[in-house]
């Protein structure tokens, strides 16, 4: 059986463990930053360096992720019509995101020209909200059944083992699709505040909380069971 420290390292030797923890360190920083600003400066401008290369490293620990929506398309397109259409709506805007989310990074580092890290940042979050937009679409359609297909085995009057099997499969499969949904949604928010600023989104609170939401999120669904 795996202790912590066993399963801490198979997670961190994951592309999306490894993922969680930096993106952890990004938003802590930037509430530590904002939090700090005026009466801290010093330690306001060492936590700003800490979040603006945890989120550069991020971008590089992404590189060539854009196939992963591709290649879930090729491989599991969806059982039926409608969800082969969310799949594709949802997988193509996580496509859009991850593939021009390189051209960013590049810009942002100096690769490129910087001039073009506004329009790429725009495109990056609008295939980002697309994509989040569907999969939360089919997330919640995907509980709904559970939940019917559990009260239909809850009203069975022999409650063998494999029934119980069957619930217990049911339930932990929501919990799952729930922290996708908080997952997306805290992220949704974030790529909200660069298409179309506004105070809510905008506010570093809201833009910490959101981050360390789908962060953490992301540690329960990837942790090692």
């Amino acid at each position: 059986m795996n202790d912590t420290v066993d399963k801490l390292i198979i997670f961190l030797a994951k592309r999306d463990g490894i993922d969680k923890l930096v993106k952890t360190f990004q938003y802590v920083s930037k509430l530590v930053n904002w939090h700090v600003e005026t009466t801290y400066p010093d330690v306001a401008t060492r936590a700003k360096q800490w979040e603006v290369a945890s989120g550069l490293s991020r971008k590089a620990f992404r590189s060539g992720r854009f196939l992963t929506g591709f290649n879930a398309l090729r491989r599991s397109p969806g059982t039926s019509s409608g969800f082969r259409l969310l799949a594709l709506l949802a997988n193509s805007g996580e496509m859009v995101y991850f593939f021009f989310d390189h051209f960013l990074w590049l810009a942002r580092i100096g690769v490129i020209d910087a001039k073009y890290a506004k329009r790429m940042s725009f495109i990056s979050a609008f295939g980002e909200s697309v994509g989040y937009v569907f999969f939360i679409i089919s997330d919640f359609i995907l509980i709904t059944r559970g939940l019917k297909a559990e009260r239909k085995l809850l009203t069975e009057e022999d409650m063998s083992k494999e029934t119980q099997g069957e619930i217990k499969k049911i339930r932990m499969d929501r919990i799952m699709r729930l922290m996708a949904v908080a997952a997306n949604i805290a992220d949704l928010i974030i790529a909200l505040a660069e298409i179309e600023p506004n105070p809510f989104c905008n506010h570093t609170v809201t833009l910490g909380i959101s981050g360390l939401v789908s962060a953490w999120a992301g540690w329960y669904r990837n942790w090692p069971s």
